[in-house]
């Protein structure tokens, strides 16, 4: 008798060391599949865009994509410093170069999600009745630009007002230089400034508060255009490259489209044919000077 109860403590005690051992296997393998996700640093040019494209990839994949914006300045220099990320998606060519520089990407991944046309931001109706690029010079008008130093549309209003020798005129009535695209929008949708120069796609991102004035195609030295690529940092090219194919891929491309993003190259040249695309532009060292 107690010879079989001890076989029966022995099987019992096998059983539950069987079903314990698969339990575990199962939370790890949950755990695997819930761990599966991407760190993404971006300049907040393509925030629209980007946020639905990341939730229709995470819902097509099951990958979690957590997305950091800011300056595309701001975001090289986070990376670096914590040496973390797996994608790096700045608003322009010139961060992607500073990227390169700094051993933060490797410059073979990299591709091309959309292109960026500057322009005029103003309220809707166009109150200032701003026309063109001449017009921010007018006596008592509130301009916004993103901070050049950080934030490519900043970086591009320098070189747009540069190129066309405006400068000097225009800067006085600069009040305020905002720390992202995002930023940079936001301050004609809340009325701060009378106009901003930004990006075309602002209208797009809030039609009701954001009307734009395309610049003269002759006015325009470079168009921008959005890159990606992979950081020297991650732990998973495979699936850092997946992600970013998504973004290349007609899914994603709809994506941006449909925030009036330009998809081509050939699409960006119709606002300005003779514009350069790429390339760096170096801030004039006594620019502040003439900013308020």
């Amino acid at each position: 008798m107690r010879k079989s109860i001890l076989v029966l403590i022995l099987i019992a005690t096998l059983v539950m060391t069987f079903l314990a051992g698969c339990q575990t296997t199962n939370r790890t393998e949950t755990n695997t599949i819930a761990t599966k996700e991407l760190s993404v640093f971006a300049g907040s040019a393509s925030k629209p865009p980007l946020n639905e494209a990341a939730a229709a990839f995470e819902k097509k994949t099951g990958v979690k994509v957590y997305l950091t914006y800011g300056g595309s300045g701001t975001v090289l220099s986070q990376m670096e410093l914590a040496k973390t990320g797996d994608i790096y998606i700045p608003g322009s060519p010139d961060y992607l170069a500073k990227a390169e520089k700094k051993q933060v990407i490797d410059p073979t991944t990299t591709k091309i999600l959309a292109y960026l046309v500057p322009a005029i931001c103003v309220q809707p109706g166009n109150p200032q009745n701003i026309l063109s690029l001449s017009d921010l010079a007018k006596t008592g008008l509130k301009v916004g630009i993103g901070n050049p130093d950080s934030v490519c549309v900043g970086l591009y209003a320098v070189e747009i007002l540069d190129s066309n020798k405006l400068i000097e005129s225009v800067f006085p009535n600069i009040v305020t230089q905002a720390t992202s695209c995002d930023a940079t929008a936001t301050l004609i949708s809340l009325k701060s400034v009378d106009a901003v120069i930004g990006w075309s796609v602002f209208q797009d991102w809030d039609p009701q508060h954001i009307e734009r004035i395309m610049i003269k195609p002759e006015q325009l030295p470079r168009l921008a255009y959005i890159p990606a690529a992979i950081s020297t940092f991650t732990k998973d090219k495979v699936l850092a490259a997946q992600f970013i194919d998504f973004l290349v891929s007609p899914a994603g491309q709809d994506i941006f489209k449909k925030w009036g993003y330009n998809a081509t190259e050939a699409e960006a040249r119709t606002f300005a044919p003779q514009a350069k695309i790429g390339g760096e532009y170096q801030l004039p060292e006594d620019y502040k000077a003439l900013i308020k």
